[in-house]
């Protein structure tokens, strides 16, 4: 029992040693997310032209997030994880952009 322990222990250990090495890419991880849904529905739906529908099971994932899709000014807003990300459709050479 106490070998079992002892195993959990140093896994724990080595757990927390690889998140304290890799905090920043953990922390911009909840960005990642919906900055890739933002700006991959945005060129799915104006760019490529497809329906709305289509769209959202392109950019579905497993993590949830909640998409937002302002079809007049063509700008597409992504949340997840706490986060907000929004891409707009810029013209049809340039297609969708992240929003600052």
């Amino acid at each position: 029992m106490k070998m079992g322990r002892r195993i959990l222990l140093v896994l724990l250990a080595v757990l927390v040693g690889w998140g304290w090495l890799e905090r920043e890419n953990l922390w911009a991880f909840p960005d990642i997310i919906s900055a890739y849904t933002a700006k991959e529905y945005c060129s799915c739906r104006y760019v490529m032209n497809n329906d709305a529908e289509y769209c959202r099971g392109y950019v579905k994932q497993w993590l949830p997030s909640e998409l937002s899709d302002d079809r007049r000014q063509k700008r597409v807003t992504a949340s997840g994880m706490g986060r907000s990300n929004s891409a707009q459709w810029q013209g049809e050479r340039p297609g969708c952009r992240l929003q600052p």
